[in-house]
């Protein structure tokens, strides 16, 4: 048990002394983070927009069924606050699958079954546009993959273009 504490206390010392030096998306973004905007990451696409988010959540909805996919969920953190009282940027996280892509999903992993749906993320910015961000679905289920069937990759990649064209649909980038 001493040498497994002790190889765990290592670990976690050298996992310390790399973060110091080479500095995490967190650290850098910390400072845009509190202004409220969405920057690209490891395996995140971005779309600054100059539509009003009420607007680009109507586009998105409408490029979702163009690209015969589903919405299905939608949650608002600045709808839930105003219910409350409270004012704050304007957010929509979105939802987006459909039941034979689920099927396909299960069938190479079942653990990859929590990843589901996919979501977009909307923002509101300082300037009243919007940005529409994602997680790729290769990357979403990059952790799975090991285990998975390969046709996991396969749906995954699927999936990473239908979800850019509904992207390039909502934001005109089409």
């Amino acid at each position: 048990m001493k040498i497994l504490t002790g190889v765990l206390g290592f670990v976690g010392t050298l996992m310390f002394v790399m973060a110091a030096f080479q500095p995490s998306q967190a650290q850098i973004t910390a400072e845009q983070a509190q202004q409220g905007k969405v920057l690209p990451r490891n395996g995140w696409r971005v779309i600054e927009t100059t539509l009003s988010i009420e607007d680009l959540l109507a586009s998105l909805k409408e490029a979702i069924r163009k690209e015969d996919m589903l919405l299905v969920n939608m949650a608002s953190a600045s709808r839930g606050a105003k219910n409350k009282g409270f004012e704050i940027p304007g957010n929509y996280v979105v939802g987006v699958f459909r039941n034979d892509f689920a099927r396909r999903m299960l069938a190479a992993s079942v653990q990859s079954g929590i990843e589901a749906p996919i979501r977009f993320y909307l923002t509101e910015n300082q300037n009243g546009t919007a940005t529409l961000s994602w997680k790729t679905p290769s990357f979403v289920f990059l952790p799975y993959r090991e285990t998975a069937t390969e046709d996991l990759i396969t749906l995954s990649e699927e999936l990473d273009i239908i979800f850019q064209r509904i992207a390039d649909r909502a934001t005109g980038n089409t």
